[in-house]
């Protein structure tokens, strides 16, 4: 009964937590009409999603969160100081093939998009048989150390949230 009120408990939290976001204003209205959003958008979209990723360790998706919120800062800051600071002549971008290990498909999709929300670097494009991404990085004179850094920091950190 539960898990049909609730079919996607995080999902039901983090819908609750965007709306108080967007209002700016956590109010008892607020907080009821996002509980409702929390809860009708996950039933209304349960069928679509039936072999839904179980999270192997949640700490580990905190942890996840944390450090790619910390890459977020402190790329904006360096793409604030290679826009404001370099000849246009210097930026060295280059394109990396970056070969992953992950199988799941929401794995996948949290990499790319954590790649893309990383200021400097995009992702570009998922190789047919879903072994490498195709990476866009905007200034990097060591293309390897760009690849190994998502390796290490995000792919490795991923193989242990998702099965």
């Amino acid at each position: 009964m539960l898990r049909r009120l609730v079919p996607h408990p995080l999902l039901s939290v983090t819908l609750l937590l965007v709306w108080l976001g967007l209002v700016n204003k956590v109010t008892p209205g607020n907080l009821i009409l996002g509980a409702g959003f929390g809860l009708v958008v996950p039933m209304l979209t349960a069928a679509y999603w039936p072999d839904r990723p179980r999270i192997r360790n949640p700490l580990a998706v905190l942890e996840f969160v944390l450090i790619v919120l910390w890459d977020i800062v402190v790329a904006n800051v360096q793409v604030a100081l290679i826009l404001l600071f370099r000849p246009e002549a210097k930026i060295r971008s280059v394109w990396i093939c970056v070969p992953i290990e992950l199988t799941s498909a929401e794995a996948i999709t949290v990499l790319a998009g954590t790649i893309t929300m990383t200021p400097g670097t995009v992702s570009a494009t998922l190789s047919a048989d879903a072994t490498s991404i195709l990476v866009h990085a905007l200034d990097t004179d060591d293309p390897d150390a760009v690849r190994d850094q998502i390796k290490s920091r995000y792919e490795r950190r991923l193989k242990e949230i998702f099965p």
